[in-house]
């Protein structure tokens, strides 16, 4: 969380951390620039993790709002964070279905669609 934090201040955003609220992403981050709001999934994953967990709410959330939607990727390495990589918008084609709380997802195909913030 504090990575991906750090790296929207740098970015000159402002974010916050609604990630209590379980609302479907954990920063709510408001870019000045673009006069609007990022929601903000972070997934901490140890070095070498070959999935992650997506909860259905995330899912759902990055289906209904694409343009404002990223999946913060930072890997963590002896405690350390690495720099966040993001996945902007739906992860998904549709809604999943109400007997699935969450999704595996394989790390690597979501790294290589993975930009560094901006």
């Amino acid at each position: 969380m504090d990575a991906v934090m750090e790296a929207e201040r740098e970015l000159g955003n402002k974010p916050v951390d609604v990630s209590a609220k379980k609302i479907g992403y954990d920063i709510e981050s408001y870019d000045p620039a673009a006069k609007g709001h990022r929601f903000i999934e972070v997934k901490g994953r140890a070095d070498g993790a070959q999935s992650v967990m997506i909860t259905r709410q995330e899912i759902i959330t990055s289906l209904h709002e694409p343009q404002k939607f990223i999946l913060a990727l930072v890997e963590v390495s002896n405690g350390s964070a690495s720099t966040p990589r993001y996945v902007w918008g739906a992860l998904d084609e549709h809604e999943p279905n109400f007997e699935q709380d969450a999704i595996q997802y394989n790390l690597k195909r979501l790294l290589e669609r993975a930009e560094a913030p901006i």
